[in-house]
């Protein structure tokens, strides 16, 4: 099924196409990997709205990329509840490690680092989701053992030891 296919067959279920854009960015994410301009257009075209409409969803909400990520998208939370319990300092080991900026992906396309305004689950604070996946109560040790459970995954699925690459320079 091709993805205009998907996309008319969720828009199916709405009354409104406008009600139908936010599955359609999430089929076209799926199958074209982010969400550059020419995709965001094609989505509007074929539901029949407004490209701005199309746009400003797809830049509002953080589940929504608009440029390449990594195979692990790190979204580590910075607001108040995550501040208190030392987000900022999980922030600098994850550059430190990972040999990126935050907004930064790892040269072997592994690891995009970002921050969010909030994953309203204060009470895991601190707290980052990876993917779909919420990991809270977060310190160095969990966020070590983490990306080598994410390296780990990958060395499975793909056989390199991208475990063993470090960050640049190195």
């Amino acid at each position: 099924m091709t993805m205009r296919e998907k996309i008319e067959e969720a828009a199916a279920r709405y009354p409104d196409q406008r009600s139908a854009i936010m599955p359609a960015l999430l089929i076209a994410q799926r199958e074209r990997g982010h969400l550059p301009g020419p995709v965001l257009e094609e989505v509007a075209d074929i539901l029949g709205v407004e490209r701005i409409w199309v746009y400003e969803l797809a830049t509002f909400y953080t589940l929504f990329h608009t440029e390449p990520v990594g195979i692990f998208h790190l979204q580590l939370c910075d607001n108040v509840s995550c501040m208190l319990r030392r987000s900022e300092d999980l922030l600098r080991h994850l550059e430190e490690v990972l040999g990126i900026k935050k907004g930064g992906t790892t040269p072997d396309g592994l690891f995009t680092l970002s921050t969010v305004e909030c994953l309203g689950a204060c009470e895991m604070a601190p707290v980052m989701q990876v993917g779909d996946d919420y990991h809270g109560d977060l310190d160095i040790a969990r966020i070590d053992a983490l990306l080598d459970r994410l390296r780990a995954t990958v060395r499975q699925a793909t056989g390199a030891d991208l475990a063993a690459a470090g960050p640049p320079g190195e």
